[in-house]
């Protein structure tokens, strides 16, 4: 009996997305409280923070290091017009503060894309790691804004409830969110703007002779970028219950871009394939007497070898594997339509 090989590619391809999706929508049934709160809500929050980048990286061409100071400008926004301990005396409804942080992350996204969209390549990144720097001694120097330990006791929503003794609300909070945006950019990059971007990516200067503006297109991508880094930043603190200078320094940028890297920098899957990678290993690793203490060593073996093994990270490998099966059981070794329309490495 022949096999079609587009039935067999989207099989190989979607199966076990299909699989993950329908795990994720139980797992308040299949994980413990702890799991469901450490390792998949945390996932799925650093996930969308991944995703701001990957969608830069991969739609743009634009590899941003900035996104963890993006987030945090929303989580220090949201907590300092909100109830907490430290910060400022406002006390705003948590979804008021909640709305404020998102529109001021994106507002500061747009204003700082206007400024770096002309620079490219390793220029772009210098400048957002500059701004991740300087957002990070803003806070870490305005007390009244960071408070001395932070700002803690953050208020939020009721629907959200506690994340460690009933962690399913904020879980399906979380999952609703990533769900939706990454279907967003999944439209979104095919629709004419969407295409506009990937003309930029791959030829900024054909696309700037056929009339396009080329700076206010990726202004405006850094500014979509900010606005699912500030549901990241968000999630966070109704995640953490705080927020502190600590919470957007250098090693947490960094993490970020390692994580966006294991899950494969120009796919959006690759995200919170990553995230899931990183939190497993963060709450594995101090189980583990040999290896306790020493996660950032085990990040850094999974880093370099997903680096050498695979450019296009795990979602790369994934995708090797396919093409494989497909070449032995069907007679093709193509990506499903769906997989290559994804596909979005700068050439």
């Amino acid at each position: 009996m022949t096999r079609s090989p587009h039935l067999v590619e989207r099989a190989l391809w979607w199966g076990p997305g299909i699989v993950v999706v329908l795990v994720l929508a139980a797992a308040p049934l299949l994980f413990t409280d702890f799991y469901l709160s450490a390792v998949l809500t945390k996932a799925l929050w650093l996930g969308l923070a991944a995703v701001s980048l990957t969608f830069l990286a991969g739609y743009v061409g634009m590899v941003s290091l900035g996104q963890v100071a993006l987030y945090g400008i929303a989580g220090f926004t949201m907590a300092n017009l909100v109830e907490a301990d430290g910060g400022s005396a406002i006390a705003w409804n948590p979804w008021l503060g909640t709305l404020a942080g998102i529109l001021v992350c994106t507002g500061v996204g747009l204003l700082f894309g206007a400024i770096a969209s002309r620079s490219y390549g390793i220029y772009f990144l210098m400048i957002t790691l500059a701004f991740g720097v300087i957002v990070y001694l803003f806070f870490a120097q305005v007390t009244q804004l960071s408070g001395f330990g932070g700002v803690n006791n953050v208020d939020r929503p009721d629907i959200v409830s506690n994340p460690v003794s009933d962690p399913a609300n904020l879980f399906y909070i979380a999952l609703g969110t990533a769900a939706a945006v990454y279907v967003l950019l999944r439209y979104l990059g095919r629709t004419p703007f969407g295409l506009a971007l990937q003309g930029v990516r791959d030829d900024p200067s054909r696309m700037r002779a056929l009339g396009f503006n080329v700076p206010l297109l990726r202004m405006l991508a850094f500014g979509l970028g900010a606005l699912v880094a500030a549901f990241a930043g968000i999630l966070s603190v109704w995640w953490n219950t705080r927020i502190s200078p600590g919470s957007i320094d250098l090693p947490r940028t960094l993490d970020v871009l390692i994580i966006a890297v294991i899950g494969g920098l120009y796919r959006l899957e690759g995200a919170w394939v990553g995230a899931i990678v990183f939190t497993v290993l963060d709450n594995w690793t101090r189980g583990i007497d040999i290896v306790g203490g020493r996660f950032n060593t085990v990040i850094g073996v999974v880093f370099l070898a997903i680096v050498l093994l695979s450019p296009g990270g795990l979602m790369g490998i994934w995708q090797s594997i396919t093409d494989f099966v497909g070449r032995r059981f069907a007679g093709t070794g193509s990506s499903p339509p769906e997989a290559a329309e994804e596909s979005a490495h700068p050439s």
